[in-house]
């Protein structure tokens, strides 16, 4: 596993599906998917679907 320099941020994409609304496409720089997570809850509340990711992770063979 690669470590990231500690407090390095990288881009982090997803989406928010709230109740009768649109789903909201995400764009955000995070240090890491708990913080981005917590960034979005915070900004929209708990309780509503929401997937954030890092694209470079994302291609990395599991």
């Amino acid at each position: 596993m690669i470590s990231e320099p500690e407090g390095s941020v990288r881009e982090y994409v997803g989406f928010i599906r709230i109740a009768g609304q649109p789903e909201i496409q995400l764009r955000l720089m995070a240090s890491s998917s708990g913080e981005a997570r917590a960034m979005v809850i915070e900004q929209y509340g708990e309780g509503h679907v929401i997937s954030v990711w890092n694209e470079e992770d994302a291609s990395r063979p599991r």
